[in-house]
């Protein structure tokens, strides 16, 4: 990170407009961009990772302030803002882009969101296996300029 005591979280939990409104909004994250990750197709474009093809998801990136926020609180949200028990799918969404991801950046992370898995798999939380997947981040393409802050810059009344 270029600004000291900064870290990176990438999640994807369907769509990555809401999922970027959801993150952008909390105190601590100083920056969010969405954009694909976790496949194997380099300079995707929006066309190509719905196309089904790259196996890449559709991820929000966060830079936040694990002083004001930890990553523990992020990965709680993560939790609450969708259904980690389907397949490749939320709500209307249905595709490989929409599946439940977390991609860790440090040996931390990745025990972090493990621990977080295990513990609410064996809660009743969701009746249902937890199918999210847990890797390492890997490239993050940037998606198109018109996906970023996409429901921000749509919002009803906004000029």
């Amino acid at each position: 990170m270029s600004k000291t005591g900064l870290e990176k979280a990438t999640f994807g939990a369907g769509c990555f407009w809401g999922v970027e409104d959801i993150f952008m909004k909390l105190k601590g994250v100083i920056e969010t961009q969405v954009g694909y990750a976790g496949g194997d197709f380099d300079h995707p474009s929006y066309q190509d990772v719905c196309s089904g093809v790259t196996n890449h998801a559709e991820v929000v990136e966060i830079i936040y302030d694990p002083e004001i926020i930890s990553y523990g609180d992020l990965l709680d949200i993560f939790w609450d803002i969708h259904n980690p028990t389907t397949l490749n799918r939320q709500g209307p969404d249905i595709g490989t882009q929409y599946r439940s991801i977390i991609l860790y950046h440090n040996s931390q992370q990745k025990k972090l969101a493990l621990e977080k898995k295990k513990h609410l798999n064996s809660s009743s939380r969701y009746g249902k296996e937890i199918v999210t997947e847990i890797k390492p981040a890997g490239k993050f393409w940037r998606a198109e300029e018109y996906h970023q802050k996409y429901v921000e810059k749509n919002r009803p009344g906004k000029l």
